[in-house]
């Protein structure tokens, strides 16, 4: 029987990834680089800001010292938070399913690449912040998607008030790319992808693919974990 469901934030609960490589194309300019769309999407968007241009510098994209990664990662926020305020929202679906989830007394939390800053804004904004118990985001973890820790921290703050604890596989990872789906693989949970960013075809480590979270019923997530 589901437990938990944890979501990605990017690609799943709002459509920001454009938002991104639009961010880090502004900082990037100073140096003349661009990503293209294409790139960016088959190459970097399950990166953390930090590992995305340590990325850049290791395919020779970027010609800089790693010391100057902070420094861009601040710069990226800036710009980020800026554009989110007039062009980010929310994906069609996600405050019906959330709203299924809070209906039914499951508890939920989101495992996320993105700054903490940037989750905030958007659910604020959206008013969704209060359906998550709690955000694991890039400033909480070592290691980023593929690596299973985001998941691992995620399901260890939900068990903290808790005397019941909720294992690994009585949690649903929602995600939309291979890497995030790897990454709750890796840590013991089930997984169901929603293809915002990727094609079907590119998600099939899931054990479901859907295109919108309103397909998804509260008996879909029991019969995963059952």
């Amino acid at each position: 029987m589901l437990k938990a469901v944890i979501f990605d934030f990017d690609g799943v609960i709002t459509d920001s990834e454009i938002l991104h490589l639009r961010s880090f194309n502004k900082v990037l300019a100073q140096f003349n680089v661009e990503i293209k769309k294409k790139d960016y999407y088959l190459n970097y968007l399950g990166f953390t800001d930090n590992d995305c241009y340590e990325q850049l510098i290791k395919d020779g994209v970027l010609d800089i010292d790693k010391s100057r990664i902070p420094e861009l990662v601040e710069q990226k926020n800036v710009v980020f938070r800026e554009l989110a305020k007039t062009d980010g929202r929310t994906i069609e679906g996600v405050r019906e399913f959330l709203n299924l989830l809070h209906d039914n007394h499951v508890p939920m939390a989101i495992c996320s690449g993105a700054l903490l800053s940037e989750i905030e804004l958007i659910l604020d904004e959206a008013k969704l912040r209060s359906f998550f118990e709690t955000i694991v985001s890039a400033e909480h973890v070592k290691k980023g998607k593929p690596h299973p820790e985001g998941f691992l921290r995620s399901l260890k703050r939900l068990n903290k008030e808790r005397e019941k604890k909720i294992s690994a596989r009585r949690c649903v990872v929602i995600e939309d790319s291979l890497w995030g789906l790897q990454a709750a693989k890796a840590a013991g949970m089930h997984s169901i992808a929603v293809t915002n960013s990727y094609d079907a075809e590119r998600l099939t480590i899931a054990e479901k693919i859907v295109d919108n979270l309103k397909e998804i019923t509260m008996d879909d997530l029991h019969k995963l974990c059952a």
